[in-house]
């Protein structure tokens, strides 16, 4: 424990969270008991609608993680073996997962330095015959420059899929994220800005036709009992994760801005400290999912990490490995320096505590003991 501190900082900290909506929480999940409908209850369908309502989209498919969402939204498009996708090499396994298990092939674009998600201006160049789709991540809290994107996908006659899993909430021109793609899915694994009590995600789109072919795939390719018109999953949304979602769900903006808040409180304190802090888009709202800053020298980020620990801090690196580089997806395509910012980029960052509990004088001791080791600009 930091000795200066009135409280042991946390990397994320639920428990507080979920201490001051627990009277509401615990109402809920005790009509999810008392009903006994805990798979696909009459609340799952209560937040569905809420979820479509709060992006200002027509439809929600509720299902049992983020990463059957990303699988389930490729297989309603159809892509499967032979067909290619576009995505990012930064950003968590389950975004190249789900394209590798239905047997497509993924392709890469390096990323942006500053923002790290991909690189509109390398898109095109990616294309090729065999191309069906595109999946943006909008990493961090951060949108994906997605109106060039869809535009782009939009000339080539291609789908975009909107990985939207640490961005629920946040906004790119005005336009909440999770609006622009064909399809977009989401996570709400219990550290997210919205987190279930467990595993849990949703899928999103404006046409009919695929709500109930993402609805029908999530249920085994089944509208109606025992009659499959579909290969589907099992991959049902349970209904205590829907009561807990839809409780949390009317706090989503104050969660948001508390963490918009605490990374002002970062940027202010971090200001004259040799890193490079988080840049905003100034086309979109941030909502801060993690706080990720940058290090000028390789090597540097693991010692810090390292010191910052040695002190009471935690600290999380977002990603230490690009996807390209990993053993399960190593592609020929994709050597070692064929993606260099997205390599050097995993070398630098360190991901600082970020949640809505945060309060100043944690801040303030976390951005001491980093301008201590890494030094000041001035």
């Amino acid at each position: 424990m930091a000795p200066t501190l009135s409280k042991r900082i946390q990397l994320v900290d639920l428990v507080s969270l979920h201490r001051r909506l627990k009277p509401e929480l615990d109402a809920e999940i005790e009509k999810v008991i008392a009903s006994a409908s805990f798979i696909n209850g009459a609340v799952v369908g209560e937040l569905e609608c809420a979820l479509s309502k709060y992006l200002g989209i027509r439809f929600a498919v509720g299902c049992a993680n983020g990463t059957d969402a990303l699988q389930i939204a490729l297989m309603a498009l159809g892509i499967g073996r032979g067909d290619e996708v576009i995505t990012t090499p930064f950003s968590f396994a389950a975004t190249v997962e789900a394209i590798m298990l239905v047997g497509a092939t993924p392709r890469y674009v390096d990323i942006d330095e500053r923002t790290f998600n991909m690189n509109a201006d390398l898109l095109e160049e990616a294309i090729t015959p065999k191309t069906k789709a595109i999946m943006p991540v909008h990493l961090y809290g951060q949108a994906a420059e997605i109106d060039r994107i869809t535009h782009i996908a939009c000339e080539h006659g291609l789908d975009v899929i909107e990985d939207n899993a640490q961005s629920f909430g946040a906004t790119y021109k005005g336009k909440k994220v999770g609006t622009f793609g064909r399809i977009s899915t989401t996570s709400f694994f219990p550290a997210k800005n919205l987190g279930a009590f467990g595993d849990a995600g949703a899928m999103f789109t404006n046409d009919e036709e695929l709500f109930w072919k993402l609805k029908m795939i999530a249920q085994h390719g089944a509208k109606i009992r025992y009659t499959h018109e579909y290969l589907g999953m099992n991959s049902r949304l349970d209904s205590i994760q829907a009561a807990v979602l839809k409780v949390k769900l009317n706090y989503l903006d104050e969660f948001n801005a508390r963490r918009r808040a605490a990374a002002d409180l970062y940027d202010k304190y971090l200001s004259d400290a040799n890193v490079q802090t988080p840049y905003r888009d100034p086309n979109g709202m941030h909502i801060f999912h993690q706080y990720t800053i940058l290090l000028s020298k390789t090597g540097e980020r693991d010692e810090l990490q390292k010191f910052l620990n040695a002190h009471g801090i935690p600290s999380s690196v977002h990603y230490p490995m690009p996807l390209h580089l990993q053993k399960a997806f190593v592609n020929e395509a994709y050597p070692k320096g064929a993606l260099p910012i997205a390599e050097s980029i995993a070398e630098r960052v360190l991901s600082l505590p970020m949640h809505t509990e945060l309060d100043e004088e944690q801040i303030a001791y976390i951005a001491e003991k980093i301008i201590e080791f890494v030094g000041s600009k001035s």
